[in-house]
């Protein structure tokens, strides 16, 4: 069951509104702001028939411990996480070619958002993450993921390994970024049914996903640093699958 929460900003609340208003339950903002960016928000609560309230700063900063809400918090029924069954039913209902994001064991739940928004922005499917040593979707991650965590769906699962060999005979290839890996990402065919497959920050891929994974890519890494935030390696990946896709 969703628990009840609040989101905070002006980017994270207006894209909330825009992709699940549903789950807003009331919008508070600065009765001091008067801006064109709170009257968006304002506009998508009214548009919707959303609780709105003006309070003061002080109470924004009550609701959120000080943090910077820019002057609009929202109280929202936070997304859960998908039970793996549902992985399944959303495979086995696309039209088009899978597109999968799997992070193996993500431990910052600002790098969980910023990839879920790279995911929703690329076209994924479905993020599958680990129950276990891992980020969740906590408010900070849903506040950096803008609005994604409300459109995507995020599979939570117990063993992760079980589920890229369910999915592999699924059809699905599993591509796994390495930056040991002696093949690059541009040179991996990712227009079929693929699941890109992210480690965790410093660590990586663990050992047993490496062995599940048909792939293993790099990044052609040009300058003095030899890898990248494991939310920046998500963009490019997905990217180029979305790219060669659209080729």
């Amino acid at each position: 069951m969703s628990k009840m929460q609040c989101i905070y900003g002006l980017h994270a609340v207006h894209a909330t509104l825009k992709a699940n208003p549903g789950c807003v339950l009331a919008v508070y903002c600065d009765n001091k702001r008067r801006d064109q960016r709170i009257e968006q928000i304002t506009r998508l609560a009214d548009e919707h028939d959303i609780h709105l309230k003006q309070v003061t700063r002080d109470e924004l900063d009550s609701m959120v411990q000080q943090a910077k809400h820019q002057g609009v918090v929202a109280q929202c029924k936070m997304p859960a996480p998908y039970a793996e069954a549902v992985l399944d039913q959303i495979i086995d209902g696309l039209g088009h070619p899978a597109l999968l994001l799997i992070l193996d064991g993500v431990q910052d739940p600002h790098n969980l958002g910023a990839c879920l928004r790279c995911a929703d922005g690329a076209g994924v499917d479905a993020v599958v993450i680990p129950r276990d040593r891992a980020a969740a979707l906590t408010p900070s991650a849903i506040k950096i993921a803008s609005g994604a965590a409300f459109s995507i769906p995020v599979i939570q699962v117990t063993n992760l390994s079980r589920t890229l060999k369910k999915l592999q005979q699924k059809g699905i290839w599993l591509v796994g970024a390495d930056g040991l890996s002696t093949e690059f990402l541009y040179d991996v065919d990712l227009t079929g049914s693929v699941g890109v497959v992210m480690g965790a920050e410093g660590s990586g891929l663990r050992r047993l996903t490496k062995e599940v994974c048909d792939y293993l890519v790099k990044l052609p890494m040009q300058g003095a640093v030899d890898s990248l935030n494991v939310s920046v390696a998500t963009g490019i990946c997905l990217y180029e699958a979305r790219r060669q896709r659209l080729a």
